[in-house]
């Protein structure tokens, strides 16, 4: 692996970029060896002192030989990491298509807010009375989740979607244990998110999965003939992967309690529904809210997240530890089990009480829109994904095309039939465009899915551009243009992965390459 052949994809050469330059940059994209090529084990950044004497308490574990990682100077190390920003796509790049992601504008704003010394600076282990400030942060965020929500109750502490939902579950549980009741089965539809049933799972449930109808959505019927005795909950994403409103979701929750389970519902999707629809009306149990999505926060990257759950008036004794409970004029979170109003709660999710950075920035974001910019928020979301599909639908072909669509556009690769190429190849072309790809291949009840979420962010001129793009690109697919798609991307910084190779035998380690002998003169 050196610099000619990083991975499994190589620069571009010559012929495709104009002359080759003794550097390997093209003006100012700049090529870089990898840090194990370009460091040297004797050079850092920071000067540390030889550690005074001590006693090893790793019972013979520690290291015996030195480490070998590369060293920077400071100012290698900061080109390095300015170089990688470079290489990266991200919201402040342009349109960020990912389906089911919301990937939608980080007001600065927000950003300066979380930053204040008085959210950025404390600790979680500070004593109660030094942050009434923050916890009263948390106590009005949670009154606008429930306010939003129709909900009877809000755990605070999950730290993403998946964690938020494994929370959910976890309530679930607790209250039927609570009940003497053990059931085995969770209800999962196809058109749900993946986590679901991978949640479920890792609780011990057996999951049954619910086929979609034709039109993309869950079938009432179908769920009934899913139901009995043995069955936990149903988990349902509404609006649903295919970017459909479920049309008989009251009744499908009133099948579910008929038999005495509950309903869970997949909230990643709020962003479509926000300010319009109470999901506490929908006879829904418990759902986790993405703060990190539907309300602007920073998205992707590994964090950070949060992901609080709103919990209905049967599961609300059931939320995990800690919670937060007011004390005449002063606030304090209940820590465990056993104590006041905390009864019946399941238990600790994680060491603190949440992320303290989302809590600003989410509470940031509603308070500037206020109730009606958060309705506006939502519609506006819905009207970009309609104006994407219904601009598209004549040269892309959209499945369920039937029903308005709601916060993302579905199309799957129909239309690319006889042109011998795949959703795959219009994705990596899309690239070269200069944006990031769609959602591809998910929602799996589509073959060859292309999942557009335009959220709504964008101006109509941001949505014009995006949408000649693709037409663009749909009309070369189908005049027979393969170089442009089989090649693609083109114009990034490394070209095609072989995905498949890289998934299933990755390199996880740099070698260093054997030296070369050169022949005498």
């Amino acid at each position: 692996m050196n610099r000619e052949g990083r991975g499994a994809t190589a620069p571009q050469s010559a012929s495709e970029t104009g002359p080759a330059t003794f550097t390997g940059n093209r003006a100012l994209d700049l090529e870089e060896g990898l840090l194990f090529e370009i460091g040297r084990q004797e050079v850092t950044g920071v000067d540390l002192d030889e550690p005074a004497a001590f006693a090893p308490r790793l019972g013979g574990l520690e290291r015996k030989a030195p480490l070998g990682l590369p060293g920077l100077s400071e100012p290698e190390a900061m080109r390095h990491y300015v170089r990688l920003s470079r290489m990266n796509y991200g919201i402040d790049s342009g349109l960020f298509p990912l389906g089911s992601c919301t990937m939608k504008h980080n007001p600065r704003l927000n950003e300066r807010m979380a930053r204040l010394a008085g959210f950025a600076d404390i600790h979680p282990l500070q004593p109660v009375s030094t942050v009434q400030g923050a916890l009263g942060l948390m106590k009005e965020l949670s009154r606008y989740l429930l306010t939003l929500t129709g909900m009877d109750a809000v755990a605070l502490p999950p730290k993403a979607g998946a964690h938020g939902e494994l929370c959910g579950m976890m309530a679930i549980k607790a209250a039927h244990e609570a009940n003497g009741r053990k059931p085995t089965i969770v209800v999962v539809p196809e058109s749900a998110h993946g986590t679901n049933p991978a949640t479920a799972a890792l609780l011990g449930y057996q999951v049954k999965s619910i086929p979609a109808r034709a039109d993309g959505t869950v079938d009432v019927e179908e769920v009934k003939k899913a139901l009995s005795p043995d069955v936990a909950a149903i988990m349902l994403t509404n609006p649903n992967t295919c970017g459909l409103f479920e049309p008989d979701v009251v009744a499908i929750a009133q099948a579910v309690h008929a038999v005495g389970a509950y309903f869970y519902a997949d909230g990643a999707n709020f962003n479509a529904i926000l300010g319009k629809v109470r999901v506490g009306d929908l006879g829904v149990d418990a759902m986790h809210i993405n703060l990190h999505k539907t309300f602007s926060t920073p998205h992707g990257g590994g964090g950070p997240g949060a992901g609080p759950v709103v919990l209905s008036k049967a599961l609300a004794p059931f939320a995990p530890a800690p919670a937060l409970v007011a004390d005449g004029d002063s606030l304090r979170l209940v820590e465990q089990q056993g104590q006041a109003g905390a009864a019946q709660a399941l238990g600790r999710m994680s060491a603190f009480h949440g992320q303290m950075g989302m809590f600003v920035r989410a509470l940031s974001w509603m308070l500037s829109h206020g109730a009606d910019g958060m309705r506006q928020a939502a519609e506006d979301a819905v009207l970009s994904a309609n104006y994407i599909r219904a601009s598209l639908q004549d040269v892309m072909s959209a499945p369920f095309a039937t029903r308005p669509a709601m916060h993302e556009a579905l199309f799957d690769d129909s239309w690319l039939e006889g042109t011998g190429l795949s959703t795959l190849d219009v994705a990596k072309a899309l690239i070269d465009e200069g944006y990031h790809p769609m959602t591809v291949y998910f929602p799996l009840v589509v073959h060859g899915a292309m999942l557009i979420e335009p959220t709504e962010s964008e101006s109509k001129a941001s949505l014009d551009l995006f949408i000649a793009t693709l037409r663009d690109l749909a009309m070369a697919a189908k005049a027979g243009e393969k170089e442009r798609f089989l090649g693609a991307p083109h114009y990034a910084p490394r070209r095609r992965l072989d995905e498949t190779r890289a998934a299933r035998a990755p390199v996880l380690r740099w070698v260093k390459p054997q030296a070369v002998a050169e022949a005498a003169e």
